[in-house]
């Protein structure tokens, strides 16, 4: 059985840190929110057109989260538009930010980290600048 794509991702946090991202990810990265089935646990879905690609979910209680683990996960990318637009929020609102391109693909990327400390890549056509 092969994996037919990639569905989401899920970061788990106290409530002030969800409200934060929940934010964050909708001012600076332009997702929306959207409908969330009524699971038990309090969260966010954030959508990209139609597809929830971004859920934020409470943390159980007596479960310990830290923006300063250990961990191997780097960041999330998204495909967009209008890279001028998005450099001028983030040089708007602070937030650091590096570029870089990947050789041979016509990709230009954008890096920077969301209020958790996860690093959020944003992928343009090299052209669209």
């Amino acid at each position: 059985m092969p994996v037919t794509g990639f569905d989401h991702y899920n970061l788990r946090a106290g409530h002030p840190m969800l409200e934060e991202l929940r934010d964050f990810y909708r001012e600076v990265v332009g997702l929306t929110l959207g409908d969330r089935p009524p699971f038990d646990s309090f969260g966010y879905w954030l959508y990209t057109g139609d597809r929830p690609v971004l859920h934020l979910s409470l943390v159980r209680a007596g479960e310990m989260r830290s923006h300063a683990a250990t961990t191997t996960f780097s960041h999330a990318a998204f495909n967009c538009t209008g890279r001028a637009e998005f450099e001028q929020r983030l040089r708007e609102r602070g937030i650091e930010y590096r570029t870089a391109a990947v050789p041979l693909m016509n990709i230009d990327q954008i890096f920077f980290h969301d209020p958790a400390g996860n690093g959020v890549e944003l992928q343009f056509d090299a052209t669209d600048r």
